[in-house]
Formats: structure tokens, sequence, C-alpha cells
């Protein structure tokens, strides 16, 4: 298991992308088995067979939590993430220590075992081991909370990227209500358990953040540190 140069209270931006940019999810079924992934696979308690478990329990379309499983005994805290169709990116902060490479590792593990024997595949998922950036203080989280979130979510947008840019307030509507990111948490539209919302909401009032992202899109009064070095290297 890849050793990680953070620990325990550390904000790590994480990248997984698919290998050769292919795609990791194909349909709506994948993509809501990555957001049960995201639910179950962060815990310590490891079910033989998790996805029966929630099907035999009639939750499988929930992110309820089965009876007679354990109290769940988190290895990270999930704030912020976004998947799309060839990666995803997730801002987490490590709560026990060695938990993020864990946590990275059962589900890096479970979607390659799964994709593989759903479409009769072999091979790697992924094109790599994930990619790994400490956050290091409030304002790169800020950023980072935007670029995940919102950016990634207008790049999926029916209309496209450039469209959705120069329509921000339409556009953001739209992706608050994209279930494969957690900005409708944040803004109400979901109520689920996948991510904690207690840092950023301390941040910003659902208000605030609109127009915070506003100007992460529109590249006005973006710090240069975060131009840098935060997420060009990672695509």
């Amino acid at each position: 298991m890849r050793k990680e140069p953070f620990g325990v209270g550390s904000y790590v931006h994480v990248v997984q992308r698919g290998t050769r940019g292919l795609p990791i999810v194909r349909d709506e079924a994948d993509r809501f088995r990555f957001l049960l992934m995201l639910t179950h696979f962060n815990d310590s308690f490891t079910s033989p067979n998790w996805y029966r478990d929630l099907h035999d329990a009639h939750i499988h379309k929930t992110f309820e939590r089965p009876l007679h499983w354990p109290e769940r005994d988190a290895y990270v805290l999930l704030s912020v993430f976004g998947l799309v169709e060839n990666h995803f990116h997730l801002l987490l902060e490590e709560i026990k220590e060695g938990g993020i490479a864990r946590f990275m590792h059962r589900l890096g593990t479970g979607m390659a075992k799964k994709f593989n024997e759903r479409y009769g595949e072999k091979g790697s998922l992924f094109q790599s081991s994930y990619c790994a950036r400490i956050v290091d203080d409030d304002n790169y989280f800020r950023y980072v909370s935007a670029y995940i979130q919102v950016k990634n979510s207008f790049d999926v947008h029916p209309k496209g990227y450039n469209w959705a840019r120069d329509n921000f307030d339409e556009a953001y509507a739209w992706a608050s209500t994209y279930p494969y990111s957690s900005l409708g948490d944040y803004v109400g539209t979901f109520d689920r358990p996948i991510v904690d919302k207690e840092f950023l909401a301390s941040l910003y009032s659902p208000e605030e953040y609109r127009e915070f992202a506003r100007d992460v899109i529109l590249d006005r009064n973006m710090p240069d540190d975060f131009k840098l070095h935060s997420t060009d290297s990672f695509e």
C-alpha cells in the first residue's frame, strides 16, 4: 500500500483518472454505485459482499446502512467530490493514520473489479496510482472546492463548459442538481450521508459560495499560488 507524506488532520486533494483517459463509468448504474462506494467503503468494517447486503435489505437504491453492520468507523472525512466520465476528484481529511491510503485502495479496487466484471474487461481501470496534494491553508481549500464541485460539473453540462461559463446562474442551478458532485449537498438539493459539510459551510453561506464560485469560474481574484500549482498538473 502506498505511503503518504501526510497524517491525521491533513486535508488532501485526490485525483484518480482512467487509463489512457478512458471512461471509468459508462452509465447511471456505474455512477450511482460510485456514490455507494464513497458512502460504504469509508469504513474499517468490510462485508464479504457489501452490495448483496444492501440488496437483501432493499436499500441498494438508498444510502442507508444495513442494520446488522457495526457502527461505521471512518477512515476519512469527505468534504467535496466530483465525478465525470474519466476521472474523479475528492477533497479528504485524514482522521485515522493511513486512512486516505486505505480508503483509496478500497475504492480503486472495488471500482476496477466491478467495471471489469460488468464489461468483460481485463487489466487496470486507472492510469496509475491516484495523485494527492496537501491543501495547506483555508484559501486553497476554498478554491479547490470550487474547482472540484463547480468547474467539473460545468465540464459535463449538456451545453458545454463555455456555455456554462457564459451563463453562470443557469449553469450553477443545473450543477446544484447534478447528483455526482457534492455541490447539491451544500445548497440543500440533496440530503446524503456522503459528505461532511461542516468545514466548507463554516466558511460560506450557500449564497456567498455561489458568488465565490462565480469569481473562480470567471478567473476573478484568484490567487497566484492557486494558478501556479493547484489543479493544472492533475490534468
